[in-house]
């Protein structure tokens, strides 16, 4: 790296990465934490029912019907969500049925029908770890916290890559590999600049894959895909609050949908069995709340996205009426379905969970390192950001970099908005805090 002194945009790029890193680290390390658990959804939930699976049956399994009074029985006022086929006839059921209080699941001997357990959805370890990562436990404020902290790690990543560009550097040492033998500021300069360069390309992989999710990023992609007409059939994730709530109050609109035909249900079983669909495989009755339908339906809800399938069903004979599958969605609806898998862990199985386990623990690699530097080199008194670049002024490129994110991402754009108003009407007037700031510091050792 070059020991000459760091040009404007230089110190421009360092300040916009060091106060990236400094609002969004901790966020980054939640999310890392919640989400390489959540990777192992699959393998959690098995393990956690496995006491309700592979049950010991002296008869004929009773029917899907029963089952499903029963678990409506269990809990007094409730109404049918789904009720899952299972591959093992074995397995107790998985009723999952729309409570005062929201959605409850209830296992069930699928031998005498007895209620063996019942659990709220919004409770499950699972669920809980899903709405953590997703809202950080604060509702609608929470969700778009967690998809500013994105936005400006996502920022963190792309400046931290232009830092990262060799000036005038001999042999690929402290570029591509560290230099573990060098101590102090070097040997932590290494180690986060090495492991953000090869883990950057999936970083951004996983962060631009969590948006439409989102509540606003996502809420306007819908819109926008709506507008422009490429929208087709049902869109297959949620973005806001509803792709981590699980329950509602719109149970109230399904009356008479545990006493629908529950004959035909016996019938819609034997029908959806053998086709042996990825599981998890859910059968719903008509319902009001997403996935919004006026008919009976199965669907494969595995979260590897390309293999799911829906199947409308005739209630009466249980005839398979109608099958969407993955492949009849818009090209960029399964665009975001292989980056949806992808981003869970399920799109290629194991090897996807190590990669992702892999970004994630590196992530919170690189957040140790950077604090760990910043600590070093703090000054007394202050904040040791890098100092304010002297003119305010920008080079063309970074101006239009800026504007560029600021329009992808419109919950940064704000975000820019409000601190350069902050900073310009308060910051800069009030002498000690621009000092501590750096906005009036002395020139730093640069980070190479």
């Amino acid at each position: 790296m070059s020991t000459s002194a760091p040009s404007t945009l230089y110190r421009a790029v360092w300040r916009w990465h060091f106060y990236a890193g400094l609002f969004c680290v901790p966020f980054v390390i939640v999310l890392a934490l919640t989400g390489s658990l959540y990777l192992f959804k699959p393998q959690v939930e098995a393990w956690s029912e496995r006491g309700y699976d592979g049950l010991v049956l002296s008869g004929p399994s009773a029917s899907a019907s029963a089952q499903v009074d029963a678990a409506l029985a269990a809990v007094p006022g409730s109404s049918l969500r789904s009720y899952e086929v299972r591959a093992n006839p074995a397995d107790a059921a998985r009723v999952v049925v729309a409570g005062q209080d929201g959605d409850v699941r209830v296992y069930v001997h699928p031998q005498s029908a007895a209620v063996l357990g019942t659990v709220r959805e919004d409770e499950r370890l699972m669920q809980v770890v899903k709405t953590i990562h997703g809202e950080l436990l604060m509702g609608d404020t929470g969700s778009i916290v967690v998809e500013l902290a994105a936005s400006w790690a996502i920022v963190m990543i792309i400046t931290g890559l232009y830092l990262w560009w060799p000036r005038e550097s001999s042999g690929l040492a402290g570029v591509l590999y560290p230099r573990l033998r060098q101590g102090g500021r070097q040997f932590w300069r290494d180690l986060h600049a090495v492991t953000g360069i090869w883990v950057s390309a999936l970083a951004l992989f996983l962060l631009l894959s969590g948006l439409p999710w989102t509540t606003i990023w996502g809420g306007a992609f819908k819109d926008i895909k709506q507008v422009a007409g490429i929208t087709r059939g049902k869109q297959d994730w949620k973005a806001g609050m509803a792709a981590h709530v699980h329950h509602d109050h719109e149970h109230h609109e399904h009356a008479g949908h545990h006493a629908a035909a529950p004959a035909s249900l016996d019938a819609l079983v034997a029908t959806v069995r053998p086709l042996h669909l990825p599981a998890p495989v859910l059968i719903q009755p008509p319902s009001d709340r997403w996935p919004k339908s006026p008919d009976w339906v199965a669907r494969s809800d595995t979260q590897n996205r390309p293999q799911r399938v829906m199947l409308t069903l005739d209630p009466a004979t249980g005839a398979v009426v109608k099958t969407q599958g993955f492949g009849d969605s818009h090209l960029v609806d399964r665009i975001v379905g292989y980056g949806v898998a992808a981003h869970e862990g399920q799109l290629f199985g194991p090897l996807n969970q190590a990669l992702d386990v892999l970004t994630a623990l590196s992530l919170i690699g690189l957040s140790v390192t950077g604090y760990v530097m910043w600590w070093q080199r703090r000054p007394d008194g202050r904040l040791g950001a890098p100092p304010a670049v002297g003119d305010g002024r920008l080079s063309v490129g970074l101006g239009v970099l800026i504007l560029a994110l600021a329009v992808f991402l419109p919950v940064l754009g704000a975000s820019l908005v409000a601190v350069a108003l902050v900073e310009w009407l308060v910051l800069r007037r009030v002498r000690p805090v621009s000092v501590w700031l750096g906005l009036r510091a002395a020139p730093l050792k640069s980070p190479g």
